[in-house]
């Protein structure tokens, strides 16, 4: 009877985990197909609320924490001319990409992704200050530019950011308008061809802006 009893229940741990993880992975679909369409402070504020909880249900993924970053990355790129109101969503996405890093271990491609989230999280460090923060988080955005680029060197994301720090660097400061169309146009044709998949896909039409 007891026998009888503990495969009982290990029958139904099982069918709980499946139907729990089948849940997970619909969730996850849902919300990054969303984030495709988000263009929003609003919407990724509303959107780095629901990977969290991803992340919380599945404590060995590292893409809901990725994504939650990278809400905090756009927001804080949306909101670069306001400078004071950043800082809150640098310091949480920090702490969430760093926790997307520990979570991909020794997975090269994975962690070129969270680099790029992570230069893009220094960045807008920058933001908040550029004449005072600037100094420290510039470098360490590039740091980490460099780390992806160097685990993938044709991450188009990775592409993108490169284009996107020449594009808006001054010319003094070793900024290149030029070289910054021709990594964003080698980022686009990347992309031709994706099709759909919660793993990172962003960047086409951001690489886009920088060639209009």
């Amino acid at each position: 009877m007891k026998r009888l009893i503990t495969t009982i229940l290990l029958i139904c741990s099982v069918a709980f985990t499946f139907a729990q993880n089948g849940d997970y992975a619909s969730q996850l679909e849902a919300s990054v197909k969303k984030l495709d369409q988000t263009k929003s402070v609003s919407d990724f504020q509303g959107l780095e609320k629901t990977f969290v909880q991803l992340g919380n249900t599945q404590k060995t993924e590292w893409l809901p924490y990725y994504y939650a970053a990278f809400c905090n990355a756009k927001i804080g790129f949306l909101l670069q001319d306001d400078g004071e109101k950043i800082e809150p969503y640098s310091v949480r996405g920090e702490a969430q990409i760093k926790k997307s890093e520990s979570l991909a271990k020794s997975d090269s491609k994975a962690l070129a992704e969270i680099y790029v989230v992570r230069a893009m999280i220094y960045r807008t460090k920058v933001f908040i200050s550029p004449m005072t923060m600037g100094r420290e988080f510039g470098p360490l955005s590039d740091q980490f530019l460099k780390k992806a680029q160097k685990l993938d060197a044709e991450n188009p994301r990775a592409l993108y950011l490169d284009a996107w720090t020449k594009y808006y660097t001054p010319k003094l400061w070793g900024g290149d308008k030029d070289l910054a169309k021709e990594l964003a146009a080698k980022a686009v044709q990347k992309f031709a061809g994706t099709t759909f998949s919660v793993m990172p896909h962003w960047g086409k039409a951001e690489s886009e802006v920088l060639l209009r």
